[in-house]
């Protein structure tokens, strides 16, 4: 079984599609292990703030037979955009599958959206503070404490918040 951390992120009615993919991954891959959910604003385009978060599961599934589920469950849940900056029902991103480093062109692992954004940093040092980056073998809670989240606000959140 192999650990794979997922970063969830939706703009367009998260407090309905956020549970609904937490439903289908559940369903897919068993117990999941979830992170604190956080506000932010759209990086890179302009549009309504994001609900980001990540989720942790087990599987026994290859790497590619993962991604084809989370983008099965993305469709599942309206995702017709295709642009990568954007407004989205769902955006599921594999941010880790186990300490793999892999790069195929379409699947990359660790993401490097890990070291680049503080939604995607911040609930997985949340998570597992003191798990290491497998690429740099440092700590997620040192990287995050790292981080110069100045100009990438997060507030922390529950789904019936507006």
């Amino acid at each position: 079984m192999t650990e794979v951390f997922v970063g969830m992120g939706s703009n367009i009615e998260p407090a309905v599609h956020v549970p609904e993919a937490l439903a289908a991954l559940s369903a897919v891959f068993g117990e999941l292990d979830v992170s604190p959910i956080y506000r932010c604003p759209a990086v890179g385009f302009n549009g309504h703030d994001f609900v980001n978060l990540v989720v942790a599961f087990e599987s026994a599934d290859d790497i590619g037979d993962v991604q084809r589920q989370l983008r099965r469950i993305e469709a599942d849940c309206g995702r017709r955009q295709v642009v990568r900056e954007g407004s989205r029902t769902m955006d599921l991103d594999m941010l880790l599958f186990g300490n793999t480093v892999f790069d195929n062109g379409d699947i990359r692992v660790p993401r490097a959206d890990i070291l680049d954004y503080a939604f995607v940093l911040r609930p997985l040092s949340d998570m597992r503070p003191q798990a290491l980056h497998p690429v740099l073998a440092r700590s997620y809670a040192d990287l995050w404490a790292a981080f110069d989240a100045a100009d990438q606000p997060l507030t922390e959140i529950s789904l019936d918040q507006p």
